[in-house]
């Protein structure tokens, strides 16, 4: 029995790979991986065709049509939960990349004025808690929300939003530990499904995060006025000290948004979450495809990332890049592929051995421009960049 494959044992059903975010060494990210090498681009609006059950889904989520928009009743996954949000790419990359970071959240003016008792509370973003808990209360009052739960439902953000206003409610010191809002059984028993439940956009303002990236999980523990509360009993200390050490290295690039630098292992990896327009067309939580000027979209000190109106677009763009050897960001980096995470795409490079997160500083604002300058333009590929374009898109994989 113990020499057989999972799939061989009696009972068995078949699995997936998977892999966790902030352990994982791939080169290419982490997160729940599903290795999708169709190249299929994500679909979310308009109708969905009907093919055969056992068919890959014509939305592109890499799933089988019956375990996705061809299930009996079963609402399908959203896939760019995030969308609306001009710090999309960043809380991509909290949720499926960084292993510990947080960034302090305030409620919507329309959230407050329908509930002025929340005014003042303090609210914090993290990506993982302790025992992987959607949320925590803290006894001082302090909220903790996770981005990186165990069992997420079918809308991240309409979770992250259920357990932010279960905690609110809470009693000081109180745990939250409900299912996700958005698993299929409740959403099956909401009136109106999952367009009625809430979302990061309706319950948090709007201005992008201020994102803190840390070497460890120090933050679960209270402090007090800055410094360190009482130190944590035994229990505590030895969690902290297991969480700590699956921490991969990462740090946030501060010259470009949404770009991180890990060493996971022995390997050096730089992976950068690009923005897209949101489907049917640019809204109102996201800049414009052609604002390439900085403003409050991204954090200070950051260059304004270009929106690609399509994930088309921005493919073709890499091409463009690859084909005149300008996909670097530094000397000894290598360009690997991308995958898509939450309805996004993250290009991923190998970096040289030692080489350090400010040594992509510059590499990376120069990156920017050649991308602000490709994406712009409107020339059909030559068959030297389809072969590349195509190359890519056959090596990409999709993150669940």
């Amino acid at each position: 029995m113990a020499r057989r494959t999972a799939s061989q044992r009696p009972g068995a059903r078949s699995t997936r790979p998977t892999a966790t975010g902030s352990r994982s060494g791939s080169s290419v990210g982490a997160g729940t991986v599903d290795r999708d090498r169709s190249g299929a681009q994500p679909s979310t609006d308009g109708e969905i065709a009907v093919v055969g059950p056992r068919e890959p889904c014509p939305c592109g989520s890499g799933r089988r049509y019956k375990a996705c928009h061809g299930g009996r009743g079963r609402p399908a996954p959203v896939l760019r939960p995030f969308v609306g949000r001009r710090d999309e790419p960043d809380l991509v990359a909290l949720r499926e990349l960084v292993p510990s970071a947080t960034a302090p959240l305030q409620l919507s003016a329309a959230h407050l004025e329908a509930h002025p008792e929340h005014a003042g509370r303090r609210i914090i973003l993290g990506t993982m808690l302790p025992q992987a808990a959607p949320a925590l209360v803290r006894d001082d009052g302090e909220i903790l929300i996770a981005i990186q739960t165990a069992v997420p439902g079918l809308d991240v953000s309409r979770d992250i939003a259920g357990a932010l206003l279960a905690a609110l409610d809470a009693t000081p010191g109180s745990v939250i530990d409900t299912p996700a809002a958005s698993s299929p059984l409740l959403v099956n028993q909401q009136a109106g499904g999952l367009a009625a439940l809430p979302g990061l956009v309706d319950v948090l303002d709007p201005a992008p995060l201020e994102i803190t990236v840390w070497d460890g999980f120090g933050w679960w523990l209270p402090s007090t006025d800055g410094a360190e509360g009482d130190a944590p009993n035994q229990e505590a200390a030895a969690l902290l000290e297991r969480a700590n050490a699956t921490v991969v290295p990462t740090v946030r690039l501060d010259g470009v948004a949404a770009a991180y630098w890990c060493h996971p292992g022995d390997r050096w990896h730089l992976r950068w979450s690009l923005p897209l327009a949101a489907p049917g067309g640019t809204d109102a939580g996201s800049p414009s495809d052609s604002d390439t000027s900085t403003d409050s979209d991204t954090d200070a000190g950051t260059d304004t990332v270009p929106v690609a109106a399509s994930e088309e677009a921005l493919l073709d763009a890499l091409a463009r890049l690859a084909a005149a050897d300008q996909l670097t960001v530094g000397p000894g980096s290598r360009f690997v592929g991308f995958f898509r995470a939450n309805g996004l795409v993250v290009p991923v490079w190998d970096l040289a051995a030692g080489t350090e997160a400010s040594a992509c500083e510059q590499p990376a604002v120069e990156l920017l421009a050649a991308y602000r300058a490709a994406l712009a333009e409107r020339a059909p590929l030559d068959a030297a960049q389809r072969r590349i374009r195509a190359g890519l898109v056959g090596r990409s994989l999709t993150l669940r």
